[in-house]
């Protein structure tokens, strides 16, 4: 098992580090000279598409494998002693990577299919199949491992992946700053990140996932808080929330496939799954639970409303996710991990449709505009029934995946608004403060140890007991209804993006008809996980749908549909959104946080670094170069008598006999 998760890591790893160096080579002995007749006899485009489907196949296997016979397995390649904490090299499977990681392959295949069309002729295509694939390899050394050090290499090399990508066309200066945004955004989170690993590490005294989840009841209060805030902190960076999250639609510059890839399957995911694989942290620290509340409202209402105003497809798209972002983490911090989990993966299902399907329309249309759409359903009914079911799924339509996941979360945060706060979890079962059962049923790797460490024992059993894990009331209120706003926001965006895609009389003067087999039929394939994927929770109770709940969410969605629609239908030439009047502006730029970045951190730090530029070449340069010029001046005179001259230091030389001797004979 572990021998095949390892494998589904090096493959992509392996075609990257191929792609990077043998790409453009393959490419000219592949085409022979002629141009290629079909697209996968480009080289690169087979480094990319072939590792890709192996990985998928083998990721299928390990799910497979692990729905048969729950559990946990671990397996380490060597131990690297630092001197004070050991780095274990190992990957751990369980249901929730196994999961996760199929969702990942799955993702990353159909991005590498769909990509050798769209960027068909592009000189840089080699080295952007390379970073895809090392992008993908790196997200799944995130998903896989069992170390915390080993996680976060992947959570970096993620880092890396995405300012190249972002930027592939850095010629135009958008692209570039993109990307720059992008990258020093999340390495600030990043930061913070890092210090929490290794406050956890020390504390438990092994960096292992299994070690610190075990140890996390015995280390003080004030550690596990301040360990779980700073991930927090990395956390918000990489799944663009509130107040990390300003990266994102930025980040729209780049290639519609990496769009996906960054917003379904990795990058945005991993923060997500970061904080549903440490949950015991998080549980063992009910302040760090509540800030995660409080974050995951504001980013999930505020980007839905700023969704609700934009003009570009893409933006929509992108404030999109930090929404469903947002709705993940609300799940987490009221305690239902196992609804946010599966969100994160119907997310992943139709939002990587939704932006496929988005490069299909603005490939055909050549623009991001909504105002520049209109009709494209008569010459592309691929794209818009799969784009169809895309929104549907965003917006919580039944029977389709995102209904069902959306509704559990919404669940878990009533049961807890209405229980003070209790966690989801703690309430339907017993556990170790917020250690819940995993998505395979296993209990068997969270169960407390037996402890040789009297204290530690002396921990579990005093704590073992309480099962009453809360977060602030208050709190859980606030998550509850920022919920039920969400949803209603949702529906109305989705649906009005939707119709000003698809409906009403054509706006472009382009012949609209589907761009190619591939990329349509990529996209035809990605609807049919987001049509059925909800299905897969009628198993668990907590992923089923319950009357009350259900029927809530439906009323919510249709209110926010049926606004969307009826504003629209009385003048389909017209943007619906022209009903937010004057508030419009303050929410198609979202709420003006980057000018207030701009204004209390960019300028200032521009300022200063003007400062200490003007500074340095009229204080320190000067300095130094007026020290020199001193000395060149006082050296001058000198270095009059060695001049290079041998006439010079003859005559010298006489001169100074003949005053020697002078003076020899005059005081002899």
């Amino acid at each position: 098992m572990i021998v095949l998760a390892s494998l589904t890591v090096l493959l992509p790893f392996a075609a990257a580090l191929a792609g990077f160096l043998l790409g453009p080579r393959l490419t000219r002995a592949l085409r022979g000279g002629t141009p290629p007749r079909t697209p996968l006899r480009n080289g690169p485009a087979l480094l990319a598409c072939v590792p890709a489907a192996v990985s998928l196949v083998l990721a299928a296997i390990v799910a497979f494998t692990v729905w048969r016979a729950p559990g946990t397995r671990t397996g380490g390649l060597t131990v690297v002693d630092t001197g004070t904490v050991p780095v274990r090299v190992a990957l751990q499977v369980d249901g929730l990577s196994a999961v996760v990681a199929l969702m990942v392959c799955c993702v990353a295949l159909a991005v590498q299919a769909y990509s050798v069309v769209y960027l068909d002729g592009d000189r840089r295509y080699s080295s952007y199949a390379a970073f895809v694939s090392l992008f993908t390899s790196a997200m799944l050394l995130v998903v896989f491992a069992a170390d915390l050090i080993v996680l976060y290499v992947g959570w970096e090399v993620m880092g890396v992946c995405s300012y190249f990508l972002i930027g592939h066309h850095w010629e135009e200066r958008e692209y570039s700053r993109a990307a720059v945004k992008a990258f020093l955004t999340t390495r600030l989170g990043d930061a913070g990140f890092l210090v929490g690993i290794i406050v956890l590490g020390v504390g438990a005294g092994s960096f292992a996932l299994d070690d610190v989840l075990r140890h996390v009841a015995a280390l003080p209060d004030a550690t596990v808080t301040a360990a779980a805030l700073l991930l927090l902190a990395g956390v918000a960076g990489k799944s663009a929330q509130f107040p990390l999250h300003t990266w994102l639609p930025d980040a729209m510059a780049g290639p519609t496939p990496i769009s996906a890839l960054i917003h379904a399957a990795t990058m945005v995911a991993a923060g997500v799954y970061v904080v549903a694989r440490l949950f015991g942290v998080f549980a063992a620290a009910p302040a760090a639970l509540a800030v995660l509340g409080v974050l995951a409202v504001v980013s999930m209402v505020g980007a839905a409303l700023a969704a609700l105003a934009q003009d570009d497809l893409k933006r929509v798209l992108a404030y999109s996710t930090i929404s469903q972002l947002g709705v993940m983490a609300a799940g987490l911090a009221v305690g239902a991990h196992a609804p946010a989990v599966f969100h994160l993966l119907s997310h992943g299902a139709f939002k990587a449709l939704l932006f496929l399907a988005a490069g299909c329309v603005i490939v055909t249309t050549g623009t991001n505009m909504l105002a520049r759409y209109g009709g494209l359903r008569h010459g592309m009914p691929i794209t818009f029934w799969s784009m169809t079911i895309g929104f549907a799924a965003l917006a919580g339509v039944p029977p389709l995946s995102g209904w069902f996941s959306k509704d559990s979360i919404i669940e878990a945060a009533q049961h807890s608004a209405t229980h003070g706060g209790t966690l989801y979890d703690e309430a339907r079962g017993p556990g170790l403060l917020g250690v819940v059962r995993p998505l395979d049923g296993d209990w068997s790797a969270y169960a407390p140890p037996a402890a040789p460490d009297p204290s530690l024992a002396a921990a579990l059993q005093k704590l073992e007991p309480t099962y009453g894990v809360t977060i602030p009331t208050g709190v859980a209120w606030l998550v509850y209804l920022g919920l039920l706003l969400t949803v209603v926001l949702t529906a109305a965006y989705a649906t009005r993006t939707w119709l000003m895609t698809f409906f009403g009389e054509p706006r472009g003067t382009r012949d609209v008809r589907e761009p190619s087999k591939i990329m349509s039929w990529t996209v035809a394939a990605l609807a049919v996980p987001a049509a059925i994927l909800g299905f897969f929770g009628l198993g668990s109770d907590e992923l089923r749908p319950h009357l009350g709940p259900a029927l809530l969410g439906i009323v919510l969605t249709a209110a926010g549909a049926g606004a969307a629609f009826l504003i629209w239908n009385r003048d389909p030439a017209l943007d619906p959104a022209r009903a937010l009047g004057p508030v419009r502006p303050v929410f198609a730029r979202a709420f003006y946080v980057d000018e207030l970045y701009a204004a209390a951190i960019v300028r200032p730090v521009r300022a200063l670094a003007r400062y200490v530029v003007t500074a340095d070449a009229r204080g320190i340069d000067k300095a130094v170069v007026g020290t020199g010029r001193s000395a060149r001046r006082l050296a001058g005179p000198l270095r009059t008598p060695q001049n290079g001259n041998p006439q010079t230091y003859l005559t010298g030389l006489i001169a100074g006999v003949v005053v020697i001797a002078a003076v020899v004979v005059i005081f002899q």
